[in-house]
């Protein structure tokens, strides 16, 4: 065999120094080396000391309040549901998951919190709910319950439960509590039992309503559902907030993200 450990050492310093591919590409093209040499040639490899990629650090886009209030207004679909989700992910700094995954007994209307449940890291945290947007809010409850209960008069009210919770409370599938807040306007069959229900609204759909609107207003900016976030830590932070109270409503382990 012609080519060892030197080769593949200078193939994988070339791939950082002059292709300048990212830490996945180049840490991809090491294991596949690795099973080729391993598993199908038989041969031990050295210890590879390859310069390896630097993985860039880009500073998040941010949006001012005026592109904010701009991007909530222009969103349109699901009859305004796509709206109000987007004025959520800003008004708590919730992730698109943490916000589409909500269940009606997360929202708490009468101490305006919601408790987001299994966040990045499988940790809970409570953020509150803005006091602008609690009457819709409870008006979404409301119409959640009434979807609800036409589906339990048709026998389709399914939902799946967390960590195996439905051997432990059978019923809980069907009771309103464990519903997702923003359902799916589709049913939809559950792979694991069969049965039909309604899964939440799909994070795709969202983020296809905020990126059209960003078109629709000419914004130049890359505007995603995730920069709700990083606007609203922004800015608190530019209103005197502390950054450690921002740090436990964003749900970083660390202060410096």
């Amino acid at each position: 065999l012609e080519m060892g450990g030197r080769e593949v050492e200078e193939f994988l310093t070339h791939l950082a120094v002059k292709d300048r591919v990212s830490v996945s590409t180049q840490s991809q093209a090491l294991h596949a080396l690795l099973f080729l040499y391993q598993q199908v040639l038989e041969v031990e490899l050295p210890l590879i000391k390859a310069i390896r990629s630097q993985r860039s650090r880009r500073l998040p886009v941010v949006m001012s309040r005026a592109e904010v209030r701009q991007v909530l207004d222009a969103i349109e679909g699901y009859s305004g549901l796509y709206a109000l989700m987007a004025r959520l992910l800003y008004g708590t700094g919730m992730r698109l998951f943490e916000c589409c995954g909500l269940r009606v007994k997360d929202v708490d209307l009468t101490r305006n919190q919601i408790m987001v449940r299994q966040g990045k890291g499988d940790k809970d945290r409570v953020v509150m709910l803005p006091r602008a947007l609690r009457p819709e809010i409870a008006s979404q409850l409301q119409t959640r319950r009434d979807v609800h209960d036409r589906d339990l008069a048709h026998g389709i009210a399914h939902v799946p439960l967390p960590d195996a919770l439905a051997r432990k409370y059978p019923n809980a599938v069907r009771e309103l509590g464990w519903q997702f807040l923003f359902a799916s306007r589709q049913l939809s069959r559950d792979p694991l039992t069969g049965k039909i229900g309604r899964w939440h609204a799909y994070d795709n759909s969202l983020q296809r309503a905020v990126t059209t609107s960003v078109r629709k207003l000419g914004l130049t900016k890359r505007v995603s559902c995730h920069t709700f976030r990083h606007s609203f830590a922004t800015h608190l932070l530019e209103r005197g907030v502390d950054i450690r109270t921002v740090q436990e409503l964003l749900g970083h382990k660390d202060v410096s993200t």
